[in-house]
């Protein structure tokens, strides 16, 4: 499928497609929840659970459709998915910051958990980027400078 000139310009953009993967590791956060919740898990462990397999999620996802620099080999891999794991470890307490507070002071977000996952990765999301990109996914530098 060939996108519009516009669509393909928008596409181009890396925020657009770190918020695209973002918007898709929002559904693996919730459906992980919620299958925690369903086997016995609390709120709060429940969402560790499902933060960590959605972080897994987005870092696959950006090192395969966002950014263009990313590690090869096995061992580099597994090294890159631990640095982005930590990297993103700021907008992750952000984003578990958000969620807690909403569920512990909103009985309607309690009842709704999936409105305090939305609100967090929303507020993770810039902290996520920018790390993301300076440095996890940055290019190697020019060794001739």
């Amino acid at each position: 499928m060939k996108l519009s000139p516009f669509l393909a310009r928008v596409w181009n953009i890396e925020f657009i497609r770190f918020g695209t993967v973002g918007t898709a590791a929002f559904v693996v956060d919730t459906t992980v929840l919620y299958l925690a919740l369903a086997a016995g898990l609390g709120l709060y462990s429940g969402r560790v659970v499902s933060y960590l397999a959605a972080a897994t999620f987005t870092w696959y996802g950006n090192r395969s459709i966002t950014f263009e620099t990313h590690a090869r080999g096995a061992p580099a891999v597994a090294a890159e998915w631990l640095k982005f794991l930590l990297t993103n470890l700021v907008g992750g307490a952000v984003n578990y910051a958000v969620y807690a507070a909403l569920v512990g002071h909103s009985d309607f977000v309690r009842a709704y958990p999936v409105l305090g996952v939305a609100a967090g990765s929303i507020a993770g999301l810039s902290v996520n980027f920018t790390l993301s990109k300076s440095l996890v996914f940055r290019a190697p530098r020019d060794s001739n400078r």
